[in-house]
């Protein structure tokens, strides 16, 4: 699945459930200065003192593991309400909500999907946009979120 790095992800899991947190996704982007920004969640939610303890745990392991050969800035933080969705089990606990999926590859002449989750398997999700359901393989995936809703009621 393209939609966390893999080989950091593994590098990291073990690092993140030792501190009791689900490492959500990995995302690199940036080029000569890299931005890895680390995503992780717990059933009580995420504070920044948890995004502290968790961004020592993960420097100590990259800095001995150095899989990234250039230099890079490391961000770890809450999913957020626009959290990132880089696993099936992800997709599959927000069927029935809106999300916003964009391919590496044309499915169906297009990249990019904006409209609810209707399925999720260890393979792919299907999305209802404008009335027709299309199959996502997740191996084509190159980013999908979550669309929040914000409750105003007060």
């Amino acid at each position: 699945m393209g939609l966390t790095v893999p080989h950091i992800d593994e590098l990291l899991q073990p690092g993140a459930e030792a501190l009791g947190y689900e490492l959500v996704a990995v995302e690199m982007s940036g080029g000569d200065s890299s931005i890895v920004r680390i995503y992780i969640d717990a059933d009580d939610g995420i504070t920044v003192d948890d995004c502290a303890r968790a961004s020592r745990q993960f420097s100590a392991i990259l800095d001995v593991e150095d899989p990234i050969s250039n230099r890079y800035t490391l961000e770890v933080s809450s999913p957020g309400m626009d959290r990132p969705l880089a696993k099936p089990e992800h997709f599959e606990k927000v069927v029935g909500q809106d999300v916003k999926i964009k391919m590496s590859t044309l499915i169906n002449g297009r990249r990019r999907f904006t409209g609810q989750l209707v399925e999720a398997n260890d393979d792919f999700a299907v999305v209802e946009v404008d009335g027709e359901q299309t199959e996502l393989p997740y191996q084509e995936m190159d980013r999908a979120r979550l669309i929040p809703v914000y409750d105003f009621d007060v």
